[in-house]
Parts: structure tokens; sequence; C-alpha cells
């Protein structure tokens, strides 16, 4: 099986088009024009290393809200939840 190099990827929303573009970039090409920014780090631990459909939906639903600080006429998109949704117990 083929493996591909390690990719960053890149979500921005063009407003002019009304969509989403996704770009997969190489990590290295991004370290000059993130040096010094802002990070906010997601800690696997956090979320007992679970990389499920809650999580995912949650990174989604954070990835938008970011672009909406700059671009909060996405907003009128958006009808996602903004809570955790409850997780069914484990029996």
């Amino acid at each position: 099986m083929a493996i591909d190099p390690p990719r960053s990827v890149v979500l921005n929303y063009d407003q002019g088009s009304q969509r989403l573009n996704v770009q997969l970039v190489e990590p290295a090409r991004l370290v000059p024009i993130l040096t010094g920014i802002f990070a906010v780090p997601i800690l696997l631990d956090e979320f007992d290393f679970r990389l499920d459909d809650e999580f995912a939906r949650r990174l989604g639903v954070a990835m938008l809200n970011a672009i909406a600080l700059g671009q909060p006429d996405i907003k009128q998109y958006m009808t996602v939840s903004q809570e955790p949704i409850d997780r069914p117990s484990a029996q």
C-alpha cells in the first residue's frame, strides 16, 4: 500500500463563490507562514485518543467558528450544535 507524505490541511471560506476550500500542503511549506502565529492545541488525551464521529463533529464546528470570526457572513449558513452531543453510555 502506497503511503503519501505527511500533509497539513488548510481550510478557507471563499465568500465570493460561497464555498469552502480544502487544500493539502506539505507541513514544511507552512513553517515560515505559521512561525509566531497563535496556535490552539487539541490534546488527544482529553478525548481519550478517540477520533470518533463526535470528535470529528466538534472539530468541524470549531473550524467553522474560527472562519466565522473573520468572515461572519458564513454564520447565516451554520445550523450546527455548539455543545457536545451526549454519547450513549457504554453498557
